[in-house]
């Protein structure tokens, strides 16, 4: 497979700088060769890009697009501390929690957008065990949260 550099490029993304902690932890820890990184937000240049519940106010389309800036920032902070993306042999996990209005039921489509991401950029090493849990606020409140577990050599 090309480069992941390459093959951003070629899906006209770019990882971003880390997203700074709102609170006391850091953004992604490697244990082993394994990345765990913490609950990430779709900041785009340090704002969060919407607030609000996926149902109500907050459209599940657009969700699903947040859901995909969230596995981007969770990207920059597994980057940040392995310092290549083509390091990652497997994404192993994702976890996604979407703040929903109390009868949205659809928050595996809004995680869809991270993991449907991870596969373009990854191919068959983006194939990973998931979670997606309705919850009902989030920090910020932020519309949607995602974290990875990552595998590297």
């Amino acid at each position: 497979m090309a480069s992941i550099e390459s093959r951003l490029s070629e899906l006209g993304l770019e990882i971003p700088a880390v997203v700074a902690p709102v609170a006391a932890y850091v953004p992604a820890v490697v244990s082993g060769n394994l990345v765990f990184t913490a609950g990430q937000l779709p900041m785009v240049d340090g704002a969060l890009a919407a607030t609000g519940k996926v149902g109500s106010t907050v459209d599940p389309d657009h969700a699903k697009s947040l859901a995909a800036t969230c596995a981007l920032n969770a990207l920059a902070a597994v980057e940040s501390v392995i310092g290549s993306l083509d390091r990652v042999t497997r994404v192993v996990k994702v976890v996604g929690f979407v703040a929903s209005a109390p009868d949205f039921t659809g928050q595996p489509g809004v995680i869809n957008g991270a993991s449907e991401l991870l596969g373009e950029i990854f191919g068959d090493v983006g194939a990973h065990a998931r979670s997606a849990v309705g919850v009902t606020v989030l920090p910020l409140d932020a519309p949607v949260e995602v974290e990875l577990v990552v595998e590297f050599a």
